[in-house]
């Protein structure tokens, strides 16, 4: 069964293996930052393994050209990729654009923030960036590294249904907004964009000369029920930035890809200096490969545990919580809650104090109280005690 796949790690393991783990203090249990409780999948650490053991430690070769199968680990982790979308997200739809990554059109980076940074600097207009809120807090924090003025676009806390709010979108763009950095699917919101809310986003950007910047990390991790729309699939003046780190447990690694199909983009992007773009590192191209070419199974268990997970929080919010407020994530494995009904502007503290380490709401979305993210991809007994420690941190 795929499900004998997922190995979960001990405590002791995963302090070891994990900052998720090692950052808190002993006997808590934390859901903050975005790493898994899982071990990664065999094949990623039998190939982590024997490039070690063949030497591969040296620096990784980017330099490649825009013919396939030419040798180099830009075309190794593009080959992979490909295949792995084909396999996973094949468009009959007949709006489709055929989107297929390319050795061509990628370019690698060391992690997806350095990836975001450097296609900031160098493809999209000068002008404001875009971000919708809440959003992953270093969004804002490399923005203002590159120079760009943010505009963010606060998303209603009691919408019943999250959506990209295109009247604002086109107000931010009409008064002079090139870029919108766009986490698709969403942290923390866990929305997976439906195909016809990225090409309504996709117009807008055309129309104000705009481009749309997607970081597609947790595109892998759509649950059942939703499906993920590649947003090159609807945008060819469009960049995405992916990587194997958040689905396959390997982070630590650093190998992320921009994938840039418009004329000229991915040359600009090779042509930067290494003191701009230091690339990825040889461990992690080797565990992209494998991920990429030999996790679906893996990924499949995980997926299975993942929506499992989900729904078993919705039954301890009801038993433990029954004034938070939460939409269901249709993909990551990150759940945003809603606990302003307690009355305590920062409940990730309070949870804190009952050994439960969720992440602070406002750091997601600056001047909101009384929400928290909430990392569910644990065991099912580490979750319910999550979520009760919570409850008591509350006085709930």
């Amino acid at each position: 069964m795929t499900a004998d796949l997922l190995r979960d790690l001990t405590d002791d393991e995963a302090r070891a293996a994990l900052l998720k783990w090692a950052a808190v203090p002993p006997g808590a249990i934390p859901a903050w930052v975005a790493e898994m409780d899982y071990a990664p999948p065999q094949q990623v650490t039998d190939a982590v393994v024997a490039a070690v053991r063949a030497g591969r430690t040296a620096y990784a070769h980017t330099s490649a050209t825009d013919a396939e199968g030419d040798g180099s680990d830009t075309d190794v982790v593009a080959r992979a990729f490909a295949g792995f979308a084909a396999r996973r997200w094949p468009s009959g739809d007949p709006a489709s654009l055929g989107w297929t990554p390319t050795t061509a059109a990628t370019t690698l980076a060391g992690d997806v923030t350095a990836a975001l940074r450097i296609v900031f600097r160098h493809l999209v207009p000068a002008g404001p960036v875009v971000v919708p809120t809440p959003c992953y807090p270093p969004f804002l924090a490399f923005l203002d590294l590159v120079g760009r003025e943010v505009v963010t676009i606060p998303t209603d806390p009691d919408a019943t249904r999250v959506g990209l709010d295109l009247d604002r979108v086109e107000a931010a763009f009409a008064a002079g907004a090139r870029g919108l950095l766009l986490c698709s699917p969403h942290n923390p919101l866990g929305r997976a964009w439906t195909r016809g809310e990225l090409t309504d986003l996709a117009r807008l950007a055309e129309r104000h000369g705009a481009r749309v910047v997607a970081d597609e990390v947790h595109g892998p991790l759509t649950l059942p029920g939703a499906t993920f729309t590649p947003y090159l699939d609807v945008d060819p003046r469009g960049v995405a930035v992916g990587s194997a780190s958040k689905t396959f447990n390997v982070p630590g690694l650093r190998c992320a890809f921009v994938s840039a199909p418009a004329d000229g983009d991915t040359a600009r992007l090779r042509a930067l200096p290494t003191a701009e773009n230091d690339g990825p590192s040889r461990l992690g191209v080797a565990a992209a490969e494998a991920a990429f070419t030999h996790g679906d199974a893996w990924l499949d268990a995980l997926l299975v545990r993942l929506d499992a997970q989900r729904t078993q929080l919705g039954d301890l919010l009801a038993a433990h919580l029954p004034q938070a407020r939460w939409r269901p994530f249709e993909a990551t494995y990150l759940a945003w809650l809603d606990l302003r009904a307690y009355g305590v502007a920062d409940p990730a503290a309070a949870a804190r104090a009952a050994g439960a380490w969720p992440a602070p709401g406002h750091d997601y979305a600056p001047g909101l109280d009384g929400h928290v993210r909430l990392n569910v991809a644990t065991t099912p007994e580490r979750l319910e005690q999550l979520v009760v420690r919570i409850a008591r941190g509350l006085g709930a």
